[in-house]
């Protein structure tokens, strides 16, 4: 908005300047001016731009050294496991919940370029979605998502969870809308969508339907896990669809838990002394 203001703003005094002073006709002080206006809005799109990315930057800085740091718990933990593994797993929930804080805080940074954006509050809306949704804080989540773009797979597949979650209508024609635009402008193959939208046509018993979203996907993606998707609904093996192959992307959407096992201590060899 104000960039726009700015940018008329300049374009109208270089105008009016030419034109009173006679250094050029009112014709050729009109063009002047427009190309003054577009002139101060490509600088100031420029470094507007710059300092947006520098902002987003910082803020993925804190998410990739939180991960690193848990990437190395999870590490240790690999060389000397746990006694507990659900208390593991809540460290690392507090762990990550840490972090996210940090990173949301640090989006804050980027308020004050609002004005300036036209599409900047939605990016932000979007980022603190996302954000929010990885430490299950689904009242902020649904606060914001009426604000947000849904231009990538994650984001759609994340609003899609939310409609299945809620019981809300219309999951199809979000469904067709968004891997369509999601996938234009993301440049990915959407695999994660069809892997949300096919499970939940699953648990509401629409195998066929099912089937043939999955057939769709897998001439878009070459993703094994909708591939095996695909093949265990053709051969009538319901229980065996699942997408933890997908991994921390797929549980991310809070669809499915993954499934942790305790370790079982044994005691003794076997044998008799």
């Amino acid at each position: 908005m104000y960039t726009i203001i700015l940018a008329v703003f300049t374009g109208l005094i270089t105008g009016f300047v030419l034109g009173i002073s006679d250094v050029a006709s009112w014709v050729w002080s009109v063009v002047w001016g427009v190309l003054a206006a577009l002139v101060c809005q490509m600088v100031v799109g420029f470094l507007l731009k710059r300092r947006i990315e520098r902002g987003m930057r910082d803020v993925q800085g804190v998410l990739m050294m939180g991960q690193k740091r848990l990437q190395a718990k999870v590490a240790q933990w690999q060389m000397r496991p746990p006694g507990s593994v659900k208390q593991a797993q809540m460290d690392l929930e507090r762990e990550q919940k840490g972090f996210i804080n940090q990173a949301l805080e640090e989006s804050k940074r980027l308020d004050k370029w609002r004005l300036w954006s036209p599409l900047l509050g939605k990016q932000l809306a979007t980022l603190r979605m996302q954000l929010y949704y990885q430490v299950k804080d689904f009242k902020k989540v649904d606060e914001l998502m009426p604000q947000c773009l849904f231009m990538e797979p994650v984001s759609a597949a994340m609003k899609l969870a939310r409609m299945y979650m809620l019981k809300e209508e219309g999951l199809e024609s979000f469904f067709e809308k968004h891997v369509k635009r999601s996938t234009r402008f993301s440049g990915g193959d959407g695999a994660i969508l069809y892997a949300a939208y096919s499970w939940i046509l699953v648990q509401q018993g629409e195998i066929d339907k099912a089937h043939k979203v999955l057939i769709r996907a897998c001439e878009k993606s070459d993703k094994e896990t909708l591939k095996r998707n695909r093949d265990m609904l053709a051969n009538n093996k319901i229980n065996h669809f699942n997408n933890s192959g997908f991994g921390d992307e797929w549980y991310a959407l809070g669809l499915e838990e993954p499934k942790i096992k305790e370790k079982r201590q044994r005691f003794g060899s076997g044998r008799p002394f």
